[in-house]
């Protein structure tokens, strides 16, 4: 299920006005695709309707926890991408419903719709005997994917990066805030961030045949840089000097437990686990070609040519500050 698609297609894509979305969006009206953006709240979604041509983009209401909406989003589409992801559960919206039982239906829909390529978005680090909720959840997707349909296409980043990102962003808010920065384990994780724009470049490869029927690929970044690096090179981009102090898992897993019953909590005990193992393209992957390079994306974009852009706002003196002297 990963035949060749082209101009014109039909292309059903859950999650579209997500921070992947958009990117894959664009890239997508960018190659020719007739485009179907399947989202929970479809009246929020008119900013991606300028990324194409007039009629080329039309968003749809589907929500993953109910079957029909999912059906009628894939009808008569060609190829259907799977984008929906969350970090942490809120309510309904679980690990278990999203990753898993929300994959499933998305894969047998498109199955069912007779679409001809399936590609779904997970994630490095998805394991079914991970300590972490969220990365076993992960599994279970790809493997409920899979036994419905063999053929559909894998795509696991690591990290990503980008304007709207939670890695990068995140940290920079925390910097503005806080006088000190905690390095949870050590600051010790490695990651091996990917810009978001090469993961929508992956996708639209994807597409267009680039991508091995039924395989798994995993997407990382030019560079493999520890959580530390990521906080100093925060710190340096936006011109702020704060003291890097380290936090034992154990604590982070504590305080994390007493923020979360704040509407956002800055971190959850399971993205502590999270951080408990390195989040880097496997060797195994590497060997076999099934990478960003693999799929055409060779050299990916570097953080440096990217971040410091979007990390000017941060800046103590003002995001122009550069420009005054």
């Amino acid at each position: 299920m990963s035949r060749r698609l082209g101009h014109g297609d039909l292309i059903t894509v859950f999650g579209g006005a997500g921070f992947v979305g958009r990117h894959a969006v664009r890239a997508l009206a960018k190659r020719g695709f007739r485009i179907r953006v399947a989202v929970r709240r479809p009246d929020l979604a008119g900013h991606l309707q300028p990324m194409g041509n007039v009629g080329q983009i039309h968003a749809v209401q589907a929500n993953l926890r109910y079957p029909d909406s999912i059906h009628e989003a894939v009808a008569g589409a060609d190829g259907v991408i799977n984008l929906v992801g969350i970090l942490a559960e809120s309510r309904r919206q679980t690990f278990e419903a999203i990753h898993i039982d929300g994959a499933r239906g998305v894969a047998r829909a498109a199955r069912e719709a007779g679409a001809r390529s399936l590609l779904h978005l997970s994630a490095i680090g998805a394991d079914p005997h991970s300590r972490s909720a969220y990365a076993r959840s992960k599994a279970g997707g790809e493997a409920a994917v899979h036994e419905e349909l063999g053929e559909a296409v894998i795509l696991r980043p690591s990290v990503i990066f980008g304007p709207e990102d939670e890695l990068f962003n995140r940290f920079a808010v925390l910097a503005r805030v806080l006088p000190v920065l905690p390095l949870i384990g050590g600051g010790k994780t490695r990651f091996q961030p990917v810009f978001v724009g090469d993961i929508a470049a992956a996708i639209v490869a994807a597409l267009d045949g680039a991508a091995a029927a039924g395989a798994v690929y995993e997407l990382g970044g030019p560079e493999i840089i520890t959580l530390a690096d990521v906080m100093k090179r925060v710190l340096a981009y936006t011109e702020r000097r704060r003291a890097l102090v380290t936090m034992p898992f154990w604590l982070a897993k504590i305080q994390a437990f007493f923020a979360s019953p704040l509407p956002n909590p800055p971190i959850t005990v399971d993205q502590v686990r999270l951080l408990q193992s390195d989040n880097v393209v496997s060797e195994e992957a590497m060997a076999a070609g099934r990478t960003l390079a693999g799929l055409g994306i060779d050299p990916p974009q570097a953080i440096e040519s990217i971040v410091p852009s979007y990390l000017e706002r941060f800046n103590p003196k003002g995001q122009y500050a550069h420009y005054r002297g």
